[in-house]
């Protein structure tokens, strides 16, 4: 052959021709006639030094295998050309050797633990320079995979550098900026390879659920991590430009075992994204199965690359982790919940646990939750749901069957709280189980409670289901440990509320739905009733309370007062004989009196029935309605009636907190107060609208018949006093009555005021009718009036007098006219006028009027002829002050004497108007009599006198 007589110089040198030129085959050959000269190591060095490292790996891969295999052969179709080696001497070709420089198998700061192979170490260096100088990462695995049977060494590093460097850049995430090169990849420890790998894990997620989140954990840190890291013993180069190489550890990170480092980066990782993107670490948790779970890419060789001891620790540690996302997944929707689920069936599975049912399955259920240790629900188990969530002591995520029993239970809790539109969080939950405030808990009850009354109203068997969820969030269906201890405490969500609480609450929204049957059969008819009589009862008083202040419609038979009086109908055994029922259907009933008439309040407010209720003065309502409803005075029947049932509602008599105050004795005394406020308020309506006649039939008999005194009178020993102390104020009894007649005698005729339907015995003239008519008002009033208003009165009154006096004069200058004009210039036949005594007619006789000074003519004497006596005891400061004190009292004496039937018995009968004379001159005699400090008239002695 050509090629047999080249020197082992020349021989060297056309390799490296060949091997510049890639010219494989005719090197192929030249090393197959010189393998003495160009043995396996020699070959690999030029190959290492002049074979383009763009070249694709698949051509020289198989002369490879076939030179570290040693079936090298002569290639016949391509002869060896050594004619460009002729004209170069030995001695040139020898010294052109010595200059070729050749690069040595092991690579720049190759590791002290590296192999000596020099396959390896070729191959390890041929896979750097490929992606030093031409970042072909692609074409390594097809040019390492045929040789890792020959080294551990070659398979661990293809596989925890190539295989996830390559997936990194090119298969996992290819657009996703600059690609990384091998030296800075390698550079990296256990945790930032795991930081970075893990850096596009979960971004753009797009689907649900995301495949890649698992493919990256099994496929990137998997292999990463896979195998025996003693060769990564490398120096952090703080300088280089790789911005990933400053990533360290926390100061406050625990220290952990190096060998374990990457893994607690990945755990950390899986736990941070429950934070920030849930859906990713339950993603994670349900596609990944830890540690053990790893995609090595066909690489590995059926070994395996954990010891059993460390794959148990480590499935731990991620179990712990996944406990520890779940409790950091802080959004409050079913979605996220639904996630935790998921999480918690994942590691059920993986713990080998019994199975647990699905979420709607456990709410349904609701199973008793029981062997919980006391450590685990203490409060310092809260400071584990935001701390230490990795850490070893951490109870809540230690992976047992206690912890994972917790994590449901809160899980369950939290989903039915969710369910009802009240959203809470696991770890809320949590914090509610293990702190017991009671006043966190009654803010979400109360929420719950509002939340639960918009489901179906008419379903028994949701009302029922929302009772049995409620009672086992309160004690987490555990109720036989309390049994015989009514005030213990529930481990739930609710506690540190008292079951009977909860019991009235629920009975509450039952009524509020209208759910009495439900509600009777529960609370009221059952055996085991859950409220006790007195509960039952105030919370049955509560919901129709609520019920009627809720209202806006007056009418019993509609709305929310209609519900007020079933409420009250629906438990007729619990509710016998009680008063809050009596006064509340007397309320419902005077509410729906109200409502037949138009009410509107200040500022154009229509009237809603607790605006009765909460009023402070509810008989001043009946005046709104008076004035807003023309002619309704006439109805005087049914606005007394409305005012005894708010006398017998208990709305007249509160406390200072608005509880009602009357007491049973107080009833007929507030039912009489509150007729003679309704009969003046109507009096006063009707003379508004110019009905003077409806009034003052309703102060002639009406009023007459209930109208008291103004003021209690002071009794006498109080009179007598030395001076020394102010004697007490009258009490006021009826300050109504008295102004009511009052206004009534005030009243004058006008061209709107109603005319009289019938005159009966009155007179036909209606000025004199209507200033009778006055007069018996005013008489009324003087009998009833307080002592200070006696002067306005009787002034009123002699008004009325004069004015009386002078139609009755006119009516009989008419009288005479008329019989003057009959008899003489009428009649025919008649007589001649016979001069007599002038006398007025026999009309004029019966009804002349007379002045109250001449009607109390009599009385005047007779206090003037007692004028010299009591001059004389003028200076007895002890007789002045009895004088003083019978003035004073005789005017009572003759305001009883007017309506005393002992002045009427055994004598005939008086004319009306001498009846207005009496009055008159009685009040006049006893008025004036204790101006002038006469004595008062004894009626008494006047009538033993006279008998």
């Amino acid at each position: 052959m050509a090629g047999t007589g080249i020197s082992p110089a020349k021989a060297v040198l056309l390799a490296v021709q060949l091997a510049s030129k890639s010219d494989l085959s005719t090197l192929r050959t030249l090393v197959c006639q010189h393998r003495r000269t160009l043995h396996t190591e020699l070959v690999l060095r030029i190959l290492l030094s002049h074979l383009p490292e763009s070249l694709d790996s698949s051509v020289y891969v198989p002369f490879l295998g076939d030179l570290i295999g040693g079936g090298i052969v002569e290639e016949s179709k391509t002869p060896v050309d050594s004619t460009t080696l002729l004209e170069l001497t030995e001695e040139e070709a020898q010294k052109k050797v010595r200059k070729l420089h050749l690069l040595p198998l092991a690579w720049p700061n190759c590791p002290a633990d590296a192999p000596a192979d020099p396959i390896v170490l070729f191959l390890i260096h041929r896979a750097l320079r490929i992606d030093e100088n031409t970042g072909l990462l692609t074409q390594l695995p097809e040019l390492l995979a045929p040789f890792l049977h020959y080294s551990d060494y070659l398979r661990t590093w293809m596989i925890s550098t190539i295989l996830p460097l390559v997936r990194f850049n090119y298969d996992y995430h290819p657009d996703d900026g600059a690609a990384l090169t091998i030296a800075k990849f390698e550079i990296l420890d256990d945790r930032a390879g795991v930081s970075l790998l893990l850096s596009k894990t979960g971004r753009g997620q797009t689907t649900d659920p995301d495949p890649t989140i698992g493919r990256d954990l099994k496929g990137l840190v998997g292999p990463w991590l896979y195998g025996d890291t003693r060769w990564k013993r490398r120096r952090v180069r703080k300088s280089s430009s790789f911005s990933l190489q400053t990533l360290e550890l926390l100061d406050e990170a625990p220290p952990v075992e190096p060998r374990f480092a990457g893994w607690e980066e990945a755990f950390k990782w899986l736990v941070a994204q429950s934070g920030t993107s849930w859906k990713t670490a339950v993603e994670a948790i349900e596609q990944w199965d830890g540690p053990g779970d790893v995609d090595l890419g066909g690489y590995e060789d059926g070994t395996t690359w954990l010891a059993e001891d460390d794959e148990i620790y480590l499935e731990r540690r991620y179990a712990r982790s996944g406990l520890a996302a779940a409790y950091l997944i802080s959004e409050e929707s079913e979605e996220a919940l639904n996630g935790i689920q998921r999480i918690l069936t994942r590691l059920t599975t993986l713990l080998d646990k019994d199975r647990i049912p699905t979420l709607h399955a456990g709410a349904a259920l609701l199973s008793p939750v029981e062997g919980l240790v006391d450590d685990m629900l203490s409060p310092k188990a809260a400071t584990y749901l935001r701390n230490d969530l990795l850490e070893d002591h951490n109870t809540l995520t230690t992976p047992n069957e206690q912890s994972l029993k917790l994590l449901h239970a809160l899980l369950i809790s939290a989903f039915l709280c969710t369910k009802a539109s009240c959203s809470l969080s696991v770890r809320r939950a949590g914090e509610l189980v293990f702190l017991q405030d009671e006043r966190d808990q009654k803010f979400l009850f109360s929420k719950l409670m509002s939340r639960i009354g918009d489901g179906p109203k008419s379903d028994d068997k949701y009302w029922m289901k929302v009772r049995n969820e409620i009672l086992w969030l309160r004690s987490w269906g555990a109720e036989e440990l309390l049994e015989g201890t009514e005030s213990g405490n529930g481990k739930g969500v609710f506690g540190q509320l008292p079951r009977e609480s909860i019991e009235a609450e629920l009975l509450k929204a039952l009524l509020t739905n209208t759910r009495y049957t439900l509600a009777r059969s529960i609370y009221e008819t059952s055996p085991d009733q859950p409220l006790s009589r007195k509960a039952l009862h105030n919370a049955i008083i509560s919901a129709a309370m609520n019920a009627y202040d809720n209202a806006t419609n007056a009418n019993r038979t509609r709305g929310g007062v209609k519900k007020c009086d079933d409420i009250l109908q629906a438990f007729p055994d619990t509710l016998d004989g009680s008063l809050d029922r009596d006064q509340l259907e007397h309320l419902i009933t005077v509410t729906h009196y109200v409502g037949a008439y138009r009410l509107v309040f200040k500022q154009g407010e229509p009237f809603k029935p607790v605006s009765l209720r909460l009023h402070g003065d509810p008989v001043s309502i009946i005046g709104k309605i008076l004035d807003q409803n023309p002619r309704s005075y006439t109805k005087i029947g049914d606005f007394i009636d409305m005012g005894k049932h708010m006398v017998k509602a208990g709305l007249t008599v509160r406390k200072s907190d608005g509880a009602t105050a009357l007491e049973p004795d107080q009833v007929k005394e507030e039912e009489s107060i509150a007729e003679k406020r309704v009969v003046s308020m109507c009096i006063d309506a009707a003379l508004a609208e110019d009905d003077f006649e409806t009034a003052y039939s309703y102060v002639v008999t009406r009023l007459k018949e209930i109208a008291g005194p103004a003021h209690a009178r002071t009794p006498g020993r109080e009179r007598r006093g030395t001076g020394l102390f102010a004697e007490p104020p009258p009490k006021v009894i009826d300050d109504w009555s008295w102004r009511a007649a009052l206004q009534a005698g005030k009243y004058r005729r006008t061209s709107q005021t109603t005319k009289p339907t019938h005159l009966g015995n009155a007179s036909g003239n209606p000025e004199i009718r209507h200033l009778q008519q006055r007069m018996d008002c005013l008489a009324q009033a003087l009998r009833i009036a307080p002592r200070a208003t006696l002067q306005e009165i009787l002034n009123v009154y002699r008004r009325c007098e004069e004015e009386l006096e002078s139609h009755v004069k006119q009516e009989a200058e008419q009288e005479e006219a008329w019989d003057a004009q009959g008899d003489e210039q009428i009649m025919p036949g008649g007589y001649a006028p016979t001069p007599a005594k002038k006398t007025t007619s026999s009309r004029a006789v019966e009804e002349a009027p007379m002045s109250l000074f001449d009607l109390s003519r009599a009385s005047m004497a007779r206090a003037q002829n007692g004028f010299s006596a009591l001059s004389m005891l003028k200076g007895n400061h002890t007789v002045q002050e009895k004088v003083s004190t019978v003035s004073k009292d005789s005017l009572e004496s003759t305001r009883s004497s007017l309506d005393s039937p002992a002045n009427s018995m055994n004598k005939a009968p008086i004319r009306k108007r001498d009846q207005l004379k009496n009055v008159a001159v009685g009040g006049l005699a006893t008025g004036i009599g204790w101006l002038i400090n006469a004595p008062p008239i004894n009626r008494n002695d006047e009538e033993h006198e006279e008998h």
